[in-house]
């Protein structure tokens, strides 16, 4: 299961982006899955509740969004659908996946105290 090693690597991001906070100031993480990422959602939601304790998450909460797949033309930036040919109809160019590729962190909710 290679979602534990994501859910350890978020935890490593997250870390360098809270510093100089504590883990324990975390009280939400929201990630967005893409649909052809190779990440089952279920899964790291499973890995973050086992890994999220001994990382000192303990109080944080994940969302998880999937991301579907789109694609467009790289050159004039047409929308594509699902099973739509891999040229371009309105100019020929080629297509490439322009979202539902990756594993993103959308946000960090953190409960600071004013010094």
């Amino acid at each position: 299961m290679h979602e534990a090693s994501l859910v350890q690597a978020l935890f490593d991001r997250v870390d360098t982006a809270i510093c100089p906070h504590p883990p324990a100031a975390v009280r939400s993480l929201t990630v967005r899955i893409g649909e052809l990422a190779g990440v089952d959602a279920d899964l790291f939601r499973t890995a973050f509740e086992v890994c999220r304790d001994a990382r000192g998450y303990a109080a944080a909460k994940l969302q998880v969004t999937v991301e579907s797949a789109c694609w467009a033309c790289r050159d004039c930036r047409v929308a594509l659908g699902r099973g739509e040919p891999l040229q371009c109809p309105a100019c020929g160019g080629p297509v490439t996946l322009s979202s539902g590729g990756g594993l993103f962190v959308d946000r960090v909710e953190m409960e600071v105290i004013d010094v």
